[in-house]
């Protein structure tokens, strides 16, 4: 049977009955016409014989009931050969020839507007028979969101982790289908596309998901009691991350095709992580570059001299402290910082803290004596003060 038959032949007609019957009447009315047209009651009438053919194909059709579904759903989209264009009051049918779009047509004629295969590959795909294929189109995996703590080194240096996640995965009782038995028919609201036009005025047309088989292309004809006809349901996975060196608190990183599978063929979506980053009692961060605060006394401060920097990682750098450091002063140890994106490393920055000793010795404290004698002329106010007026 050809997938013309669906939308041209009135089987309802053919057995002389109301497009509601029931099923009994269905019955009922075909064992009649087949006892009044079958060959052997007729010898020798072709007439006969092709009347039985058409009443025996109606019957194939409105009896299943799957069958008589699909060829209702057929009926309403595209019945008395005119494509319905949308709800009624929105511009009526478009009657189009039947012959050229179920023919071999090739795009580009009067009527070719659906390529090579015309309605035959819609209809192959909503009635499972037929036709060159489907019209269901591969459908984009979940993205997925993640978190992930991370030690302050393992922020800096880059680190693998597990990352255990969930996402919506091919439900696995009904292969992703949707449906108990495996076939799932083709939606007759978006034709499997998951997709329908709206109208916005002024030629304009929004793309919105289909309502009717949330955007899947696919309804189940007997959902499966896991997924609820959908053909996803959640699953659970734990794989190998690797977090690139350097990334810093907060950040989201997009990690292309490790999201939730696609369907039909579909890409896989993404996998975004938020990395949180925790403090270190020493180090802290400022873009590519670490900190770190150094304490040393005031001689050290005064007269200057060489003083040892610990590093994230590695061994400890020395630093000349040049006399007369302010407490406060940062200098740089170039190099020591985070691994940037091109494999090259920050600066640690270093700031200089000048302590003062709790407790003097007797000694210590008759030498600071000694220099705050020796220094009694200086006011290191004198300066504040003087910007105080001028202000």
């Amino acid at each position: 049977m050809s997938t013309k038959d669906f939308v041209e032949k009135d089987y309802y007609k053919v057995l002389g009955v109301p497009k509601d019957a029931t099923d009994a009447e269905i019955k009922k009315a075909y064992r009649k016409l087949a006892r009044e047209f079958h060959p052997d009651a007729n010898k020798g009438d072709d007439k006969a014989e092709e009347r039985f053919k058409e009443i025996s194909e109606a019957n194939d059709i409105l009896g299943d009931s799957k069958k008589r579904k699909e060829y209702d759903e057929a009926r309403a989209l595209f019945g008395n050969g005119g494509f319905r264009a949308g709800p009624p009051g929105a511009g009526g049918n478009f009657n189009f020839d039947l012959g050229d779009l179920f023919g071999g047509t090739q795009g580009g004629g009067a009527g070719g507007g659906f390529g090579g295969g015309g309605l035959g590959d819609v209809f192959g795909g909503l009635f499972n028979r037929g036709g060159t294929g489907t019209r269901v189109q591969p459908r984009r995996g979940q993205d997925i969101e993640s978190e992930v703590t991370l030690s302050f080194i393992e922020a800096v240096e880059g680190a693998t982790v597990p990352l255990r996640m969930s996402s919506q995965a091919p439900c696995k009782a009904c292969s992703g289908t949707g449906d108990k038995n495996g076939t799932p028919r083709v939606c007759p609201t978006c034709l499997g596309t998951g997709q329908v036009s709206r109208g916005t005025g002024g030629g304009f047309s929004l793309t919105d998901p289909c309502v009717d088989c949330k955007g899947r292309g696919l309804i189940a004809q007997d959902p499966c009691d896991v997924c609820k006809g959908s053909g996803r349901a959640k699953s659970s996975r734990t794989m190998q991350v690797r977090i690139p060196a350097g990334v810093s608190d907060s950040q989201r990183i997009r990690l292309r095709g490790k999201g939730g599978p696609g369907e039909r063929g579909g890409p896989a979506g993404d996998l975004y992580v938020v990395v949180h980053v925790d403090a270190h009692p020493v180090f802290g961060r400022k873009g590519d570059n670490l900190t770190i605060t150094v304490p040393v006394d005031f001689t050290e401060a005064a007269l200057g001299g060489e003083v040892k920097v610990p590093t994230l990682g590695g061994p400890p750098v020395t630093l000349k402290l040049p006399a007369g450091t302010p407490n406060g002063r940062t200098m740089r140890a170039r190099g020591k910082g985070a691994v940037r994106k091109d494999g090259t490393r920050g600066d640690l920055l270093v700031t200089v803290e000048v302590t003062v000793p709790r407790d003097l010795s007797t000694e210590a404290r008759d030498a600071l004596e000694a220099y705050r004698k020796a220094t009694a002329g200086h006011d290191p106010r004198a300066e504040l003060f003087q910007a105080a007026k001028g202000a």
